[in-house]
């Protein structure tokens, strides 16, 4: 059995390949990276250590998550700033430190290691715990909340948009009825009603009943597709023509956005195909480093299995070009 300094361990997803695409493998000179989801401080340790002139703005909206990568990367102390901040928020916290261009930017999304394993954070069916699932414990808004203040129609939004579950209609009526007699309070109480309403539809070999709207509750308590939406607009404005945009997804939900994103960034006009002449105007901001997204190896995932679902994805700042392009 794991102890609990090993459950607590974190370790950096598509490290090596993140480092590479992020710093174009320079090894000395001015570089600004902006780590938008510090976590326990992986790939920021790795890109101080690589190259001893790098300077890194590190954020993250979880204390706690400030506390581990402040420990993490105290071997640079004097080149990391850090702020508890949403990455939505990169823009004024760059101007803070009085940044108005990075080189790079970073988003590693989803949940980290140790909140999972912590139970009184309430993210994982797999500990009974508080349901709670903030990654801010400032913010006013809980998965218990969320389960005994919704109405039906707004949980089953919830479950449908974020857990994409067939089956949203039902488990938002049995969320409605059960809290009836009892308030949700724990992860047992909400995972026992996962269970009753989505086991007998569980395909063979798949995840848990509870996966997916434990997955839900989460997105919507911390906003994650909305911080998203807003974090990519901000990092487009920083980076300096040949910055490097790198995103770490985990579900089919976050890496559409990135990867509509980028695609939409990229493209060299956005006129009607039928027409002989560019009029709209627009001119490509990304060049995509990554025409499929990034997987783990096999000897990573040996070393990792959290790595299953992980895919990266980068693109590159271009130039400002208003000129009008012939098709």
């Amino acid at each position: 059995m794991e102890t609990r300094e090993q459950q607590l361990t974190h370790i950096p997803v598509l490290a090596s390949e993140t480092v590479r695409l992020l710093t174009g493998g320079r090894t000395s000179g001015a570089f600004h990276l902006i780590d938008g989801t510090l976590g326990c401080g992986g790939h920021s340790s790795l890109v101080l250590r690589q190259n001893p002139d790098a300077e890194i703005l590190a954020l993250d909206r979880d204390p706690q998550a400030i506390m581990r990568g402040a420990a993490a990367l105290e071997f640079a102390a004097e080149r990391v700033f850090l702020r508890q901040t949403d990455f939505a928020n990169m823009k004024s916290a760059a101007e803070a430190v009085g940044w108005k261009q990075v080189d790079a930017v970073l988003l590693d999304l989803g949940v980290s290691s140790p909140q999972i394993d912590d139970p009184k954070r309430g993210f994982s069916f797999r500990f009974n715990g508080p349901l709670d699932m903030r990654m801010d414990s400032s913010a006013p808004l809980t998965a218990a909340r969320v389960l005994n203040t919704y109405d039906q129609v707004e949980l089953e939004r919830v479950f449908r948009e974020y857990g994409e579950i067939r089956q949203a209609r039902r488990l938002a009526e049995a969320v409605t009825e059960t809290r009836k007699k009892k308030p949700f309070e724990t992860t047992e109480d909400f995972a026992a009603v996962c269970d009753a309403v989505l086991k007998k539809g569980l395909r063979k070999g798949g995840p848990p009943a509870p996966t997916l709207p434990f997955q839900a509750l989460r997105l919507e308590v911390n906003d994650e597709l909305g911080q998203l939406r807003r974090a990519l607009d901000a990092a487009l404005d920083l980076l300096v023509p040949g910055g490097v945009l790198a995103v770490i997804s985990f579900h089919s939900l976050e890496d559409r956005i990135v990867k509509h994103f980028m695609a939409e960034m990229s493209v060299k006009c956005k006129c009607p195909p039928d027409f002989p002449v560019c009029v709209c105007h627009w001119h490509p901001k990304l060049e995509i480093l990554t025409k499929k997204p990034v997987t783990a190896s096999d000897e990573e995932l040996r070393a990792n299995p959290r790595a299953t679902c992980a895919k990266l994805r980068a693109a590159v700042r271009l130039q400002d070009n208003k000129q009008n392009i012939e098709k």
